[in-house]
């Protein structure tokens, strides 16, 4: 049985590339859509390349945070076609 840790990786390892997810649709996939804050927790620790938690944004479109730096998460961002202006994404 997976741990809610490794659902949510899960769940953020198949975010397609130009494609963003909110803390809270990752909670929910990974099985407990109160769980928001604590997949912004567990995503904060992750430093595997394999799991994209750059593509995973606040439910109000603002970028979040990231353990690399906001402006690198962005970047990212940019770089795989989503389109950002004053640090939201716009749909």
């Amino acid at each position: 049985m997976q741990t809610f840790t490794q659902k949510v990786k899960s769940v953020v390892a198949k975010i397609p590339r130009g494609r963003v997810l909110t803390y809270t649709e990752v909670a929910k996939r990974a099985g407990r859509p109160k769980a928001a804050r604590a997949v912004g927790n567990i995503l904060s620790k992750n430093y595997d390349p394999k799991i994209p938690c750059h593509r995973v944004v606040r439910s109000d479109g603002k970028i979040g945070g990231y353990n690399r730096g906001v402006k690198l998460k962005i970047q990212k961002l940019k770089n795989e076609g989503v389109k950002i202006s004053n640090r939201k994404i716009r749909h």
